[in-house]
């Protein structure tokens, strides 16, 4: 029996020494849950994240905001900007094993510009046709010169998905997504992890050393921190930059940030059904008053320690688009009080939505005080951040606090959610004046005439505020020691190529 004993321990030692060795599993704590994995029909920041690992797209953004290739390999634009000829990287497979080529963009494009459930119709507006020119040939044809359609295409409205499961799947695309990204889709729960796992046949699998990559929402900062401590978690993004001084103490974890190109913001019920009702939606001057009872650089010194800056703009201050006539403004009680009291009223009742993490509630907390002063009396109404982002799609609020990850291009900052039929506008706030000026941002490919629409339109929306600025907070993401090659973005994208673990 003892024989047979040490025969069994030296036959499992021999097993486990001549087997493989253990697969890298990356797991990554994310602020958020994403909502529904359709590059048609999302809209979450972290959505975007998963996609960045499964979805690969025409072009990608560098660290220091270039366009550069990915699924297209070289592109040209015509001489009256009418024309985007693209030529496509050949070899490239989806993750059912079907080709990625000239017809599949088209099937995408298409699906973008016409699923019923799909936002990015309005990113897509400017293009009349895209067609296959050859088998791994491109061109978009423009009803007028669109020179954001690149930056479009380097985001969702670029994810090329297979064209076999689009068509199987529908507007159920996203319970079981088809990409050709470096990684495939495994699993999802709801609210709990998104798996991926490594594609053997990826175009550029050299370059992925991660064998497995699990998402898991955490909205609590300091219940993400402790994860990635513990070593339940090997990555964290949007650490609290409460905590950004002793992660950068401790030896065991690495720390990362960067500025981004987004911003924190309210948005007003202007005319979104029934909800819209009330003093607030229908009179600007309540909104000015809003705007001035708040102290926008205490206020991110105060919750993002020294982090954030304040501002006012879909552009942070440091940004060449932003208009610096309309400088962020400093808080005045006197003057906020006095537009309240033009507009008939002494104390006006707002509820506001916002999210559910820490940051986000002590931040509106400050902004509930800040304002109570100058006579508004703020209800917080907390929740899950997906289904804030369906509240305010279906028009059932009326203030709710959502953050912008931002955009290369100044269009993809603004366009989208002040125009009368943006893709995202859930204020359904609509100036025919507004639309001209960002229209013709859009046509011209000179940028001072760009910035000239964009000055325009920022003084009109200044003065109307569906949407109010409050700031611009650096991406902040904190890793295990042991996990190298990470590049961070100032778009917030975690990008896996070139990650090691151990």
């Amino acid at each position: 029996m003892k024989i047979l004993s040490r025969l069994s321990t030296l036959l499992l030692a021999s097993a486990m020494l001549a087997g493989p060795a253990l697969s890298a599993e990356l797991r990554i704590g994310l602020q958020d849950d994403a909502d529904v994995l359709d590059p048609a029909q999302s809209r979450t920041f972290v959505g975007r994240i998963v996609y960045t690992a499964m979805c690969d797209k025409l072009v990608d953004v560098s660290p220091d905001l270039k366009i550069v290739p990915q699924l297209a390999t070289e592109w040209a634009w015509s001489t009256d900007g009418k024309e985007l000829t693209m030529k496509l990287r050949e070899g490239v497979k989806f993750h059912d094993g079907t080709p990625f080529n000239a017809a599949a963009v088209v099937a995408t494009i298409e699906r973008n510009k016409t699923l019923p459930e799909s936002r990015r119709k309005s990113e897509l507006t400017s293009v009349e046709k895209v067609e296959a020119t050859g088998d791994y040939d491109v061109k978009f044809t423009l009803k007028a010169p669109d020179v954001t359609l690149l930056a479009q295409l380097s985001d969702r409205a670029g994810m090329i998905v297979s064209p076999k499961a689009a068509a199987e799947l529908g507007a159920n695309f996203g319970s079981a997504p088809v990409c050709a990204g470096p990684f495939k889709f495994v699993e999802r729960v709801q609210q709990d992890r998104i798996v991926l796992e490594k594609f053997a046949d990826y175009w550029d699998k050299d370059k992925v050393f991660i064998d497995k990559v699990t998402y898991l929402p955490i909205p609590d900062t300091t219940v993400r921190l402790a994860n990635l401590r513990s070593g339940e978690l090997d990555m964290i993004e949007r650490l609290a930059a409460t905590d950004a001084t002793s992660v950068k103490a401790d030896e065991s974890l690495t720390y990362s940030d960067v500025v981004n190109i987004g911003y924190m913001a309210l948005y007003v019920n202007i005319a979104n059904g029934a909800r819209a009702d009330n003093p607030f939606g229908k009179d600007k001057r309540l909104r000015q008053a809003f705007s001035l009872a708040i102290d926008r650089e205490a206020l991110n010194q105060v919750v993002y320690e020294g982090t954030a800056v304040g501002g006012n703009q879909p552009f942070p201050p440091n940004s060449p688009w932003f208009n610096k006539d309309l400088p962020v403004p400093a808080r005045d009680l006197e003057k906020a009080k006095a537009l309240i009291k033009e507009a008939g009223f002494e104390r006006v009742p707002i509820e506001m939505q916002i999210p559910n993490n820490p940051v986000a509630a002590q931040m509106m907390q400050i902004v509930q005080a800040m304002v109570a002063e100058a006579g508004f009396d703020v209800s917080l109404k907390t929740t899950e951040f997906a289904t804030l982002l369906s509240e305010q799609t279906a028009g059932n609020y009326q203030l709710s606090r959502s953050d912008w990850s931002g955009r290369v291009d100044p269009d993809g900052n603004l366009h989208q959610f002040v125009t009368c039929e943006g893709g995202i506008n859930d204020t359904k706030y609509c100036n025919p004046e507004v639309d001209a000026l960002l229209n013709e941002a859009r046509a011209s490919t000179d940028d001072a005439v760009r910035k000239q629409k964009y000055d325009a339109a920022g003084k009109i929306l200044n003065e109307d505020l569906p949407v109010i600025y409050l700031g611009h907070q650096s991406w902040i993401w904190a890793t295990k020691k042991e996990v190298t090659g990470f590049v961070p973005s100032p778009d917030g994208m975690i990008r896996l190529l070139g990650v090691k673990k151990g």
